[in-house]
């Protein structure tokens, strides 16, 4: 089965090294630069795999919008997996008390990611 990924992320470079390295392993990937846009994203079309979330952003940050993710009915089934510069355990625990079901660091390290991926999906 096709795994369709959401990579939400505000620097267009991250999110064209992630579709890139996504897309070479098969994955279909679909993507925006912020929260609110996501959120728009995922009601219009839940079906997807896994949301990749910076959880650095202006605006509506990743924590407030995976909270919403999991609140929100149609949406609360997709794992979200927090993608943040952000590398201290505190904040690994912040992410997933805000709802995410698993946390990479940056610079992402590609094996460690699709192995998120596989384990949610």
């Amino acid at each position: 089965m096709n795994k369709k990924i959401l990579i939400v992320d505000d620097d267009p470079r991250n999110i064209f090294a992630l579709k890139l390295t996504l897309k070479a392993r098969g994955y279909t990937i679909e993507s925006c630069t912020a929260a609110q846009e996501a959120l728009d994203i995922l009601k219009s079309d839940p079906q997807f795999s896994v949301v990749l979330m910076d959880m650095m952003m202006p605006g509506m940050d990743g924590y407030e919008a995976v909270k919403i993710i999991k609140k929100t009915a149609e949406t609360a089934h997709i794992p979200v997996v927090a993608v943040t510069a952000q590398a201290m355990p505190e904040d690994r625990q912040k992410c997933i008390e805000a709802g995410a079901d698993d946390y990479v660091s940056k610079p992402i390290d590609v094996d460690l990611l699709i192995t998120a991926i596989e384990k949610l999906s």
